[in-house]
């Protein structure tokens, strides 16, 4: 099995498509980082707002939200939270992380991976189709290896490719953030149990980082599900990626009706939703369920994929 992934992460590299994804990452994060720092510098050179101000006026606007009749449980609470939490990072000085810090914009990553998914769309959508449209399945068959393992192979590559972009991203976003933000103190707090606490900012990055990857991950499991089945890289990337975004949408709008929407996959692949101060999209929703769900999704992606692979005759 080492032997087969080894080969596929050779053939993988060996592309100057993936190279060039490479550089288009580095890129990004480069010119994000830079295009970031202009729009959110001073005016003039005057200074940013006091934290301190800022936090007093976000209690009033919150206390007054809370007088709201109309407001549901799970509301209130939030506003309880987020007032406690206004009210302790003034009572012990404790300075919120600013967008225009090294911080602010390392916080930014995750929610940057979208551009990960697409890439990984390209690959996940051509890594079998591609042995189709090129004529060397047949070649690849002829090992003394079952089918099985072969795309399981590539199936892994398509995990490990995703893994490695991911990590490029937050590498050259993080050193990119020091060379354009100073490094200004300020700290993330959030209510646990009732009690407000300091987080973790490079714990809470690693959470949101691998948690936004499973979201990369599934995105790449329905294209390489798609590529299997229609042996087009083209189809599977189309439709993986129309799916991304249509599907995302379409799903959003459900949610404000329908509470069977929360069985959609798109309602479940961003399991950031469940951190810190997110909102599900539907109330009820919990990450277990999402979990629960994205699972059988995944397993029916991966039954799918290893019937149509192992059971259909090569014609090409």
């Amino acid at each position: 099995m080492l032997n087969l992934i080894r080969n596929e992460w050779m053939k993988l590299w060996s592309k100057k498509a993936t190279w060039v994804m490479v550089v288009l990452i580095v890129l990004l994060m480069i010119g994000s980082a830079g295009l970031f720092k202009w729009i959110k510098s001073p005016i003039d050179g005057s200074p940013s707002d006091d934290w301190k101000i800022a936090s007093q006026e976000q209690v009033k606007l919150l206390e007054s939200q809370l007088t709201d009749p109309n407001l549901s449980k799970e509301e209130s609470q939030d506003l309880k939270d987020s007032i406690a939490v206004e009210k302790h990072r003034l009572e012990k000085d404790i300075a919120p992380i600013t967008s225009e810090s090294v911080k602010g914009f390392i916080n930014e990553i995750p929610g940057m991976l979208s551009v990960i998914t697409l890439f990984t769309v390209v690959v996940a959508g051509g890594i079998v189709a591609s042995e189709f449209s090129q004529g060397t399945i047949k070649m690849l068959l002829t090992r003394p290896v079952s089918r099985g393992k072969i795309l399981t192979s590539k199936l892994l590559t398509v995990g490990l490719y995703a893994v490695v972009m991911a990590s490029i991203s937050l590498l050259v976003g993080i050193i990119a953030a020091y060379i354009f933000f100073d490094s200004s103190p300020g700290t993330s707090l959030e209510v646990v149990n009732g009690k407000v606490v300091e987080v973790s900012f490079w714990g809470r990055l690693l959470l949101l980082m691998g948690l936004s990857l499973v979201n990369v991950l599934v995105i790449g499991m329905l294209a390489f599900m798609v590529g299997s089945v229609f042996r087009s890289s083209s189809l599977a990337i189309g439709i993986s990626i129309f799916l991304m975004f249509a599907g995302v949408n379409f799903t959003f709008m459900l949610a404000f009706k329908f509470e069977f929407a929360k069985y959609i996959l798109f309602a479940n692949t961003n399991l950031t939703q469940y951190i810190g101060n997110g909102q599900p999209l539907i109330d009820g929703m919990t990450m277990s369920f999402s979990i629960a769900v994205v699972s059988v999704y995944m397993l029916v992606f991966l039954v799918i994929s290893y019937w149509s692979f192992m059971k259909r005759d090569v014609t090409a």
